[in-house]
């Protein structure tokens, strides 16, 4: 059964989260008698490409696109190859796309659902902790361009998401431990029972025990489906999300997509949040601090040099901006968060400084 199901402005999809679900989305009967195209990288589909498609009959067989992984090629170019590929195969707005992956292919194969023939069904498929817990839900879709990260993209939700648990055993640490920051961001600006919980058992997470594991995304999916179903479009409340994500896009951006993960990346973001809500006096030291030990304590983050300029002026090309005003997601406290608009340049030149010192270390 259903996890979630979320409210969306193209209807309700489901969010179903359990063990082995790869191995049955063929028998689903959301999938039955459509034209399938499984898109998917190289590595990933040698993971779990076999269990997936043995779970389909042999006369419905999908079609696999594969792509390059990674944010470098999440690319308009990849997106009008694959669309070309599927015109090529004689896909019709009828079919039916799968995302099997992690955040990157999810976004492209989203945004690609979105444009191709004026819109085509998808099903997110996330094998990765930061796409099932994150990135999946809630229908942004997009790429990046060399300004910036998912400057062009819509809002295209899927079908149905299957966030089967069993994938997150082939992830390494590293990949595993950036999904958990997003999981740290879900509790400090919404859920501080999450929070709370992610201090306590942080051993049994780390060791991914299944009980923990399985309550930590369920518990992060909530507070994004919470938020996404009262703002789709990221017009207030969904700008939330976006906690540690300034920074941590122009991190991103600056470095090339090369040496950060994208869940190291929004927790280096994070760090800086927290200190910014400090300067601004929106924030306790002390909240802060416990927040930023809880980061740090499911590291460690890699190290970079960077300019600081170079960041500052990433930070001025984010999606939350206005013309007129640069918007950053504040903490007020451990579970709660708001957005906060004309802060001071110096202070935000001031916390990237800082940021960028620590990065050195």
């Amino acid at each position: 059964m259903p996890l979630l199901r979320i409210r969306s402005s193209q209807g309700i999809y489901p969010v179903t989260l359990g063990s082995a679900l790869l191995a049955k989305i063929g028998k689903y009967r959301i999938v039955a008698n459509r034209a399938c195209f499984v898109i998917t990288s190289a590595r990933v589909f040698g993971l779990h490409g076999e269990s997936l498609l043995r779970s389909f009959p042999r006369a419905q067989q999908p079609v696999v696109l594969l792509v390059p992984e990674g944010e470098p090629h999440k690319r308009l170019r990849t997106v009008e190859r694959l669309a070309s590929e599927l015109a090529n195969l004689g896909a019709h707005r009828d079919a039916l796309l799968l995302a099997l992956g992690g955040g990157v292919i999810g976004d492209m194969t989203g945004f690609l659902s979105a444009i191709y023939q004026r819109g085509v069904d998808y099903i997110q498929l996330p094998t990765t902790l930061l796409a099932q817990v994150d990135a999946s839900v809630g229908g942004k879709t997009g790429v990046n361009l060399p300004e910036g990260k998912n400057l062009l993209g819509s809002f295209h939700p899927p079908i149905a998401v299957f966030a089967d648990t069993t994938a997150l055993a082939t992830l390494s640490d590293r990949e595993f431990r950036a999904g958990l920051f997003e999981c740290i961001k879900a509790g400090i600006i919404r859920d501080s029972a999450l929070f709370r919980f992610l201090e306590k058992n942080r051993a049994a997470i780390l060791d991914r025990h299944p009980r923990a594991l399985e309550k930590v995304v369920a518990a992060s999916v909530r507070v994004k489906a919470s938020i996404v179903e009262r703002d789709e479009h990221e017009s207030g409340e969904r700008m939330l999300l976006n906690f540690g994500h300034t920074i941590g896009h122009a991190l991103e951006s600056a470095l090339h997509y090369k040496t950060l993960l994208h869940g190291e990346a929004v927790a280096w973001g994070m760090l800086a949040a927290l200190e910014l809500s400090v300067l601004t006096k929106n924030l306790s030291r002390t909240d802060a601090d416990r927040a930023r030990a809880l980061i740090l304590a499911y590291g460690p983050l890699p190290r970079f040099t960077l300019d600081l300029e170079v960041v500052f002026a990433a930070t001025t090309r984010d999606k939350k901006n206005s013309r007129r005003a640069q918007r950053f997601v504040l903490a007020t406290s451990i579970g709660d968060a708001k957005v906060v608009t004309n802060i001071p340049p110096a202070k935000i030149r001031r916390t990237i400084q800082l940021l960028l010192k620590e990065a050195q270390a």
